[in-house]
């Protein structure tokens, strides 16, 4: 379908891949991964011709439509939500439209030989507008906004109306009911509560007939849906046959191979040049010697990719707190109406005690009050009524999202990292900002230049360096890709405290919760096991585990 054939590409003086090739089959579900900067959204590029590769060849059917989804929406205005996403389907309504300027043209007289070439065309415009399946677009539409969580009351809102991360919504919609032949997707999750990962990742398997390639910081979501792991890095593109889990286990395992080979190539490039070495000097071995010589001339020499330190900080041991660290007695909250005055409830009559110790996701629909109930734990909102008790000897860390605002864009990481926790050495800050992925240089880069996923590991970085016992987090996976994720999810592990947190990755809360708060219509129930137990208790899809 779409042939990628010796592609070479390099921006600037950084070779991202040298005659590298892969294909996308029909039907195909592949997982694209790598390092950032490795090329991943450059691939994407290339396939839709954003880009052009300095050399080889990209190939596919001039009938092969391409549906790609990027974490740049554009601009969206003066449309409703769903004609936003009909929009996008354009040729489909053009060939609609077509279809029925020809169904008119065949009420009036023509000639034999002019119907004739009329309904051949009809037919094959038909045909196409049925394989792009217009005769259910708008259906398909109002049902993909449906299951991204945008209902029938939002459809005709102006899609200036909704903020940033439900315009990636929007947008996602705009591809998937597009209904390509090959859909790419990158970072499709991102902004996605679990419902909505869950119903993307049913429709995609079961709806969505097409060809997949994607990127995305979800394990469980990758794992669900490719067959095929594209990695791009160290200058070429390696294909793996198999989902993520698979991927791992088997670099590791063509890595160990590759190690072997090298050693025994470097033992067999010893002696040879130990040979030459010794006897280059002999006339009666000059012959000898020349032949080895040439030979070690021949051979290909196996190098190495750079291996990625990973770094394990010891995380200072947090002062004990008392066994009751949290209880929570008939808390409610309200918002003022954002029209019309009165107030909007949240939550109410929320009650519930947090143990030392306790690993416990916060859960709920979108808008159900998660991020506003951990904000009442922490005191940066008040209460509307009930209380909030802090146990004894509790010592407290706060992320959100708005974490990063408040980071000074003028200091380096180092700095950063320097100012939270200014009685540590200068190697104890090093090695903390290296177990968060910030090695060598990257120490010295200023946050005004750092990503998002950057800004995230440097505030996780600061808040669990220090000696605190008690974390409630919102969101800390956001932004992070699989690695950044893993480095995350071994520390809180290893951490003795308590954890409060929100997370939209589920393999993130299966390897981590202990117990589960779920805030449903304005309560909070608890269930006392780990998060298998609450999909199970709670009757949840089992495909959402």
């Amino acid at each position: 379908m779409i042939h990628l054939t010796d592609i070479s590409k390099q921006h600037g003086n950084h070779v991202l891949f040298k005659n590298a090739s892969f294909q996308i089959l029909p039907g195909s579900r592949t997982g694209l991964v790598g390092p950032n900067g490795a090329g991943k959204s450059t691939i994407f590029r290339l396939i839709t011709g954003e880009e052009s590769p300095d050399s080889g060849e990209i190939s596919s059917s001039k009938k092969t439509v391409i549906g790609y989804f990027s974490q740049n929406v554009g601009e969206m205005s003066g449309r409703s939500a769903l004609e936003e996403v009909v929009a996008a389907s354009e040729a489909t309504v053009q060939l609609g439209e077509q279809i029925s300027a020809m169904e008119a043209a065949m009420c009036e007289p023509m000639s034999d030989d002019e119907l004739a070439t009329l309904l051949e065309r009809y037919g094959d415009v038909q045909q196409e507008f049925e394989h792009r399946g217009g005769y259910d677009l708008e259906s398909r539409a109002q049902a993909v906004l449906t299951g991204l969580g945008i209902g029938p009351d939002d459809y005709r809102r102006p899609v200036e109306a909704f903020s940033g991360g439900w315009k990636m919504r929007i947008a996602l919609a705009r591809i998937l009911t597009l209904n390509p032949d090959v859909l790419l997707l990158e970072e499709p999750t991102n902004h996605l509560d679990v419902e909505s990962i869950v119903w993307l990742e049913n429709w995609l398997a079961d709806e969505y007939q097409g060809a997949l390639l994607m990127t995305s910081h979800d394990r469980d979501f990758m794992n669900r849906l490719v067959s095929r792991i594209v990695e791009v890095g160290n200058q070429t593109i390696t294909t793996y046959g198999g989902n993520y889990d698979f991927y791992l286990r088997e670099r590791e395992v063509r890595r160990e191979q590759l190690l072997a080979s090298h050693r025994r190539q470097q033992e067999m490039l010893a002696k040879e040049e130990e040979f030459i070495a010794r006897f280059a000097a002999r006339a009666s071995h000059a012959a000898q010697v020349q032949s080895r010589i040439k030979k070690l001339e021949k051979i290909v020499r196996i190098e190495l990719p750079p291996e990625q330190k990973v770094v394990r900080f010891d995380f200072t041991e947090p002062p004990r707190s008392g066994d009751d660290v949290l209880v929570v007695d008939r808390l409610g909250k309200t918002w003022p109406a954002a029209a019309g005055g009165g107030t909007k409830k949240v939550f109410s009559g929320v009650s519930g005690m947090v143990k030392r110790g306790d690993k416990i996701a916060v859960v709920g629909v979108n808008g159900a009050g998660k991020s506003t109930f951990l904000k009442t734990l922490t005191g940066a909102t008040e209460v509307t009524e009930g209380t909030v008790c802090i146990g004894a000897n509790v010592y407290s860390g706060y992320f959100s999202q708005h974490s990063m605002e408040v980071l000074d864009p003028k200091k380096t990481v180092f700095e950063t990292v320097q100012d939270a926790l200014p009685q540590q050495t200068v190697g104890v800050l090093r090695n903390l900002c290296a177990a968060f992925l910030f090695q060598g240089d990257d120490v010295d880069k200023r946050v005004d230049k750092l990503s998002g996923g950057e800004k995230s590991r440097l505030v996780l970085a600061t808040i669990l360096g220090r000696p605190l016992n008690l974390l409630i987090l919102d969101e800390p996976t956001n932004h992070l890709d699989i690695s950044s994720r893993e480095v995350l999810l071994d520390a809180l592990q290893k951490f003795t405290g308590t954890v409060l947190l929100v997370s939209h990755d589920r393999h993130f809360l299966r390897s981590l919760v202990d117990r589960v708060f779920e805030i449903d219509h304005g309560a909070m129930l608890a269930y006392e096991g780990n998060y298998e137990y609450y999909l199970r208790k709670a009757d949840r899809d089992h495909r959402a585990a």
